[in-house]
């Protein structure tokens, strides 16, 4: 069972559409700080993001060869803009093994009604799902992975915004563009980065001032002059464009002192200042001092094909934060003098890893 991920309800609407039914849940390890005795309970698999992964993959082929369902998540990580993230081309390997019907549950609304960039302030809407067999076994077992990954990436294409539209959703709560500014940092009327900001239902530049205002029915309207973008997506894919012509150029890096906190099992350890860089040839590069000793920890372009990012984080401090994982460690980076700076990291660690698929 695959589904997309907007928020924690996606859990809630799953498990009501398989009961009774035992399933299994692929769970990143942060999950377990604060539900990790229910999460065992249940039979999650816990798992890094963006990681090799060996236990899981044996732990995946246990749950299906029982019998029961085995419900993942394979974009990893909760959609900033309401659409599609990036899913791995393992996942088709992975349902090639396994030689299972592969289910497909995609969530409409859920975005809308707690979107990642703002969770604790709920916005009324109506929520959706459908709940599709797209691949039966003895399809499985006879197309090829890349026909398998095209038939899940099918699949799996939604767009939260084009659904309010097509509905008439009206999000009328006055605060609706608060928190918008985190995935929509860059200004496309005078293209300075990380200084936007939001406030009630309206979206701003600090830079040159121009103002957008959030309608109700999911538009985007500017105050004064041209409307760029009026869908939020369009926006959005823009700024992937952008980071991807600045590493084109050779012109992208990235380089901060950041706060870590460490979490090898299930309970975060905040372990000091570190410096956290980023570049197309090393990838991402966390140099620190802890208990008398340095350490040094790097995750190459192709190492990490995606970035966990976390915006006003629950579990351990509310700011943006980067998750750099190995197998056996999570580093949760919060940026010291860098702010709204990681939707880019994330577009950057993708580009990276498909030039370096490519090469």
């Amino acid at each position: 069972l695959l589904s997309n991920h907007m928020h924690f309800i996606d859990f809630e609407l799953t498990a009501m559409a398989t009961y009774p039914h035992p399933v299994s849940n692929v769970v990143s390890i942060d999950g377990y700080v604060i539900k990790g005795f229910l999460l065992e309970w249940i039979g999650a698999i816990c798992h890094r993001k963006y990681t090799m992964d060996l236990h899981l993959i044996k732990s995946i082929a246990k749950v299906l060869r029982r019998g029961d369902v085995l419900s993942m998540y394979p974009e990893a990580r909760y959609t900033p803009a309401g659409i599609t993230n990036y899913m791995p081309e393992s996942l088709g390997k992975l349902i090639k093994m396994n030689k299972v019907p592969v289910v497909v549950m995609l969530h409409h609304g859920n975005h809308l009604y707690s979107p990642f960039w703002d969770f604790r302030h709920k916005r009324k809407a109506p929520l959706r799902a459908t709940f599709t067999q797209i691949l039966t076994a003895e399809q499985v077992k006879s197309l090829s992975v890349e026909e398998i990954n095209k038939a899940v990436h099918d699949a799996m294409q939604y767009d939260d915004y084009q659904y309010q539209k097509d509905n008439n959703i009206r999000i009328t709560e006055p605060f609706r563009a608060q928190g918008l500014h985190k995935v929509l940092y860059q200004c496309p009327h005078c293209k300075v980065e990380s200084e936007m900001a939001s406030e009630g239902a309206e979206l701003y530049c600090k830079a040159c001032g121009k103002r957008w205002l959030w309608q109700e029915d999911g538009y985007l309207k500017a105050l004064d002059g041209e409307t760029e973008f009026d869908h939020i997506p369009d926006w959005f894919l823009w700024q992937r464009k952008q980071v991807e012509e600045q590493i084109e150029k050779g012109e992208y890096s990235f380089e901060d002192e950041v706060d870590v906190y460490a979490l090898p099992r299930s309970m975060f350890r905040y372990i000091g200042k570190a410096k956290l860089t980023h570049d197309p040839e090393k990838g991402f590069v966390l140099q620190g001092h802890y208990r008398g000793a340095d350490y040094y920890v790097q995750r190459q372009p192709i190492q990490t094909n995606s970035l966990h990012v976390e915006y006003d984080y629950c579990y351990v401090r509310p700011e943006d934060c980067v998750d750099i994982s190995t197998e056996d460690d999570s580093f949760y980076c919060y940026p010291v003098t860098k702010r709204n700076v990681v939707t880019k990291l994330a577009f950057a660690t993708e580009i990276l890893y498909q030039k370096s698929m490519k090469k």
